[in-house]
C-alpha cells in the first residue's frame, strides 16, 4: 500500500505528467526535455528523481548524455492492483472490527442478556448478528421456537 501512495504522489504533479508524456513518445535527455516543456533543467532533474524514485522512468548513460525511459510494467498495473490493501492492512482492519463488536456486546449484553436495542444502525446489527449466532444453520424454525430462542435475549 506504501509503494501504490508514493506512486500516486508522484503522479499528482502537473509537471510530472507532461514528462511521462513525453517519455512515452520516445526515450530523452534532461536538456531536451527541459526545452520541450519550457522548464528549468534543473527542475526537470528534480521530477525525474521523483519518477524514478517510484519506478516510473530509468536511466542509462548513453554517450554524454543521460537518457530516461518510461517504465512500461509499472504503467501498465491496473487501478485495482494499486489499491489493493495488503494482508496486514486487512488483518489490522478485521482486528479492529472484532474489538469494536466485542465493546458493542459487553455494553448492551450484561450476563448474556439484552440491556437494551441500540438506536444506531450500525450497533444494531452488531447485536442482531450476535443474536443470530443462536439459530442453527439449514434449519426451520416455527414461530414459537423463535419466540423462545429471542426470550433467552
Amino acid at each position: 500500500m506504501e509503494e501504490s501512495i508514493k506512486l500516486f504522489k508522484a503522479l499528482s504533479d502537473n509537471s510530472r505528467l507532461r514528462i511521462l508524456t513525453s517519455l512515452m513518445e520516445a526515450p530523452m535527455y534532461v536538456e531536451l526535455l527541459a526545452e520541450r516543456l519550457e522548464l528549468t533543467a534543473s527542475t526537470v532533474s528534480f521530477h525525474l528523481k521523483k519518477l524514478e524514485e517510484v519506478g516510473l522512468v530509468s536511466k542509462e548513460k548513453e554517450q554524454y548524455y543521460i537518457v530516461y525511459r518510461i517504465n512500461p510494467e509499472v504503467l501498465d498495473q491496473s487501478l485495482s492492483a494499486l489499491v489493493k490493501p495488503d494482508a496486514k492492512n486487512t488483518q489490522l482492519e478485521d482486528d479492529r472490527e472484532a474489538a469494536y463488536e466485542k465493546k458493542i456486546i459487553e455494553t448492551f449484553f450484561k450476563f448474556g442478556k439484552l440491556k437494551s436495542i441500540p438506536v444506531q444502525r450500525k450497533k444494531r446489527l452488531v447485536i442482531l448478528k450476535k443474536m443470530v449466532e443462536s439459530f442453527a444453520h439449514n434449519q426451520t424454525y416455527t414461530e414459537k421456537e423463535v419466540n423462545l430462542i429471542i426470550a433467552n435475549f
